[in-house]
């Protein structure tokens, strides 16, 4: 995801986060993960690194 303001940046984290949290819901075995890869560019994944009910940060760059 790449974005263009703050505000975007915050709002399409939410969604992201959100969706992925979701289906980690369903599935019951990974955690999420969101990889910040640049001032404005984000990935947000499932993780089997990553314990299942939580959500950590990574920063790649």
């Amino acid at each position: 995801m790449t974005a263009a303001d703050r505000e975007s940046t915050d709002r399409q984290l939410d969604e992201a986060v959100d969706a992925a949290r979701i289906q980690a819901l369903s599935e019951g075995r990974h955690g999420i993960l969101v990889t910040r890869h640049g001032h404005d560019f984000f990935t947000v994944a499932l993780s089997d690194a990553v314990p299942f009910g939580l959500t950590r940060e990574h920063q790649a760059w």
